[in-house]
């Protein structure tokens, strides 16, 4: 049991966590800062929606499909050795997608980082557990969880700026230079092994998680596209195969990848399935969020990044409090809260964010959403270590690392989705409701710009300046309808958590229990 431990830190404990951090938000602000750019980036290709999704989640699409295998070969192969080459490989994968000359080359970019994040992200965590035990642990991840989610936030801000002076490529570069400080850093304050096992890697566990993975997030993303459906539909098949086939690895693997019976531990699956979705919607409301502040509300991109400012704050203060009400309340308790802060979050998104609405609005919706992650982080991250063993300290860092890369993925993937069908949905009533005589007007090309993606819209309408103001009105309205399908969507999937949480997840004192349990059986 966590509480039971010790209490313990490493030599140089404050530096070493500073290293962590910083290795984690370079992780974070990757992860965040291009959906600042996604209009500029649309405007630039003459992206589709659908291919404006895919550059949002590319990144926690490599980082996601990635993190179970490359955590379990930190745990063997040196956590150390996987953090250098993450932040090594950082600085190229930033150059690629700064300069790459299509979509394609943008997406493949993405991807690469990514895996670069799979490959130091995970292990940060799994060092925390390593490293320190007690409530200085739970202290710990609290930091940890805190500023990695502030920089999350923190990272729309600074690529806002630098897209005043700047094109879009801009904001896939400033990272690179973070990346070689922390790269330094780990180099001379990271110990070069701790607790690490000495059995196989399952490298065929590895190879399905990362189709699984991959191919569950492809397929949300082009579900919604217009003659892509049987294309999700195969993927989606694959990714349930993969699944199949991964579980039926895990069970029979002489050195599973993924340990199946330290996964069925209650606190740990429960906590597991919590964090996917409370991380997701903080991602999800990012993604959504910062394209309608500026293609509705006409934001600049510095005051798109800016209006993030209020969840970075908001989590930062709370993070800490939920701490403590983690070691007095229990995760339980914690976790909920945090679930009813995202819920009030999104039911501000769904009344107030509509096309006329204020700065205020915008504040509180993000406010709220940042309070309940900076509550339910702590404690989601915390019940997934506090229940494995030291040696699988990589299972429980990779898995917390999926709640925020896999849990972002598939909820920008299904609010991109939804976003897409929804924006087109209105965009062919609106046309459908016209009078005929403006419809003799509107062409097949023309109506397919106007369904496409609201930047093509807004480059139609330059074409068309007689029509402008109508064309941007059509689009900015289809662009909020489709909003309110993501922010409902946000709305059941907190109470869908919600509800796991209450059901299933243990008590204070019958967590403690189970923690002891878990304590004795691994020792």
């Amino acid at each position: 049991m966590a509480d039971a431990q010790p209490a313990g830190s490493p030599p140089r404990a404050p530096l070493v966590l500073a290293t962590l951090i910083l290795v984690a938000s370079v992780a974070n602000i990757n992860l965040a800062a291009a959906n600042v750019a996604l209009p500029d980036i649309g405007k630039a290709f003459d992206a589709g929606q659908t291919g404006l999704n895919l550059v949002a989640v590319g990144y926690s699409l490599g980082l996601a499909a990635s993190v179970l295998y490359l955590g379990a070969l930190g745990d063997r192969r040196g956590r150390k050795m996987m953090l250098v080459g993450g932040m090594a490989l950082t600085v190229p994968a930033c150059i690629i997608a700064a300069f790459a000359p299509s979509l394609e080359v943008l997406f493949a970019g993405r991807v690469l980082g990514g895996v670069a994040a799979g490959m130091a992200y995970p292990t940060t965590l799994a060092l925390i557990t390593a490293l320190w035990t007690g409530p200085p642990r739970t202290t710990a991840i609290a930091l940890w969880s805190a500023v990695g989610g502030a920089m999350a936030a923190i990272g729309p801000l600074a690529a806002g700026a630098l897209l005043e002076q700047f094109d879009w490529g801009s904001v896939f570069l400033f990272t690179a230079p973070l990346a070689v400080v922390a790269l330094v850093l780990a180099l001379r304050l990271v110990p070069a092994h701790v607790n690490e096992g000495t059995e196989p890697v399952d490298n065929l566990g590895g190879i399905i998680s990362v189709v699984l993975v991959a191919a569950l997030v492809l397929g949300i993303n082009f579900a919604a596209v217009p003659g892509m459906l049987a294309v999700a539909g195969g993927l989606l098949l694959v990714a349930l195969a993969a699944s199949v086939a991964f579980v039926v690895r895990q069970r029979r693997a002489a050195n599973p990848l993924y340990d199946l019976k330290i996964a069925g531990r209650r606190i740990f699956w429960v906590a597991a399935v919590a964090g996917i979705i409370v991380f997701g919607a903080l991602m999800g409301a990012m993604f959504v969020g910062q394209q309608f502040l500026q293609n509705v509300l006409g934001y600049s991109t510095l005051e798109a990044g800016a209006a993030m400012l209020p969840a970075a704050v908001a989590l930062v203060l709370v993070a800490p409090r939920s701490a403590k009400l983690v070691e007095s309340r229990g995760a339980r308790y914690t976790l909920l809260l945090g679930y009813l802060f995202v819920l009030l979050g999104f039911v501000c998104m769904l009344v107030l964010w509509t096309a006329d609405a204020q700065y205020w609005h915008v504040s509180l919706g993000y406010i709220l959403v940042g309070i309940g992650v900076g509550l339910a982080g702590t404690p989601a991250s915390r019940s997934l270590t506090g229940s494995v063993p030291i040696r699988r300290a990589g299972m429980a860092s990779g898995t917390a690392d999926l709640q925020r890369d896999l849990g972002g993925a598939i909820m920008q993937s299904i609010f991109g989705a939804l976003l897409t069908a929804g924006y087109a949905a209105s965009i062919n009533a609106q046309i459908a409701a016209a009078p005929s005589s403006a419809q003799e007007k509107i062409t097949e090309d023309v109506q397919s710009a106007l369904t496409k993606s609201y930047s093509s819209a807004a480059a139609l309408a330059e074409q068309y300046p007689q029509y402008q103001q109508q064309i941007i009105a059509a689009a900015q309205q289809s662009f909020v309808d489709g909003d309110a399908w993501t922010y409902l969507a946000g709305v059941i999937a907190t109470l869908l958590g919600a509800a796991l949480v209450f059901f299933l997840f243990p008590k204070h004192d019958e967590e403690r229990r189970l923690l002891a349990d878990y304590h004795a059986t691994d020792n």
